[in-house]
């Protein structure tokens, strides 16, 4: 069976600082149309920062949207026409002062496929260097040195709930333990 729908035309909705809203009119595979609304996302990084001693350096951050502060690794919203790798060096050094002697991609992921199209591409980071950390104006973060084997025991016994964190921390785990 055909699974592709086919966009018969567009509308945006709301016109945001990081999305933009879209409802579309389609073609279903089966002959008949259907409406989607889908929010349009310039894409993130998100970086886990691992140390000699087997750290990772995450950041607190209150997220507006849930009325809480979250644990979460490095992480930020790609400028237009901005390298991956390299925003995730920015914002590494950004909210946790770091830089990366060196940094490997992997992968990356979708967020939210049934109503949007944000992709995070994720790096590990290691060869650590401390610098001083230099926040958006709007920024507030606070750094958090945590053992990369008790993030992943936060992630499985659900303390951590932001989906690329856990996510990133499962795959670095595995990837440094290879």
């Amino acid at each position: 069976m055909d699974l592709i729908e086919k966009k018969i035309s567009s509308e945006e909705i709301f016109n945001g600082v990081a999305i933009h809203l879209f409802r579309d009119e389609i073609l279903l595979p089966n002959g008949n149309k259907g409406v989607r609304e889908v929010v349009r996302h310039p894409g993130a990084v998100c970086v886990i920062p691992v140390t000699p001693e087997g750290d990772v350096v995450f950041v607190n951050q209150f997220r507006y949207a849930l009325n809480k502060v979250t644990l979460e690794v490095p992480a930020g919203k790609l400028e237009r026409g901005e390298d991956p790798m390299e925003a995730a060096l920015r914002e590494l050094s950004e909210e946790t002062g770091i830089t990366a002697g060196k940094i490997e991609p992997l992968g990356a992921l979708y967020t939210t496929p049934a109503l949007m199209d944000e992709i995070i591409y994720m790096y590990v980071a290691t060869e650590l260097t401390q610098g001083e950390q230099h926040l958006d104006e709007d920024e507030f973060v606070n750094a958090v040195k945590i053992p990369l084997t008790e993030a992943v025991d936060m992630v499985m016994e659900g303390k951590i709930l932001d989906a690329k964190t856990q996510t990133i921390i499962l795959k670095a785990e595995k990837y440094l333990n290879r």
